[in-house]
């Protein structure tokens, strides 16, 4: 099975640094829906079985062509943004943001915002979705997740080590291949920007 995973489009949110998580449900900016497009004519001759989104908007209008010609979709709740709690729609050069994330990567997996989720409390939720992915059994699928998102996954399934989220680099529509054989997850491509060149 070869899971082709990417990140939204850009939102203005993105544009202007702001904390975009869960609560805010945000539409693709002008930038956002020519990547989305340019995504759409490089890969939509791939013929992916099944496209899966998250419960916000952004990542539907993503993957919105896809569907309107005819790829089934599903939206799976679970695969929504992390909740920045409090500090949601706030700039993310915020000193309460750098020293939550970098307290992740030192290991206290715990930490989280007000009224917010940690990355141990958001993995339980993105492997139940993975899990009803795995359960369809199809051969080439297409998923749009968001930023961090994508790094507590892949960081579960790839090193089981939620400190190493960062080392996952991503773009706006970059594209991750995850090839899942014998219950073992391995990335075969990294972030593929090839269809944003003009």
């Amino acid at each position: 099975m070869r899971l082709h995973i990417i990140r939204h489009a850009e939102t203005e949110y993105n544009k202007l640094g702001v904390i975009q998580g869960s609560e805010v449900d945000s539409d693709l900016n002008d930038v956002g829906l020519t990547q989305s497009d340019l995504f759409y004519e490089y890969y939509k001759h791939y013929n992916f079985q099944k496209i899966y989104v998250s419960g916000l908007k952004r990542t539907f209008q993503t993957v919105k062509r896809f569907v309107e010609n005819g790829s089934s979709y599903e939206k799976i709740i679970d695969f929504n943004e992390i909740s920045w709690g409090v500090n949601q729609g706030k700039n993310d050069d915020l000193a309460e943001y750098k020293l939550l994330t970098d307290s992740w990567k030192s290991g206290n997996l715990d930490n989280k915002f007000e009224n917010g989720e940690s990355p141990n409390e958001m993995v339980v939720r993105m492997i139940r979705g993975l899990e009803k992915i795995v359960d369809d059994n199809l051969d080439k699928v297409l998923i749009c997740i968001h930023g961090r998102a994508l790094r507590v996954l892949l960081s579960k399934i790839i090193d089981n080590d939620l400190t190493m989220m960062d080392k996952y680099v991503h773009s706006n529509t970059g594209m991750y291949i995850i090839e899942y054989k014998d219950n073992n997850y391995s990335v075969i491509k990294r972030n593929l920007t090839k269809h944003l060149d003009k």
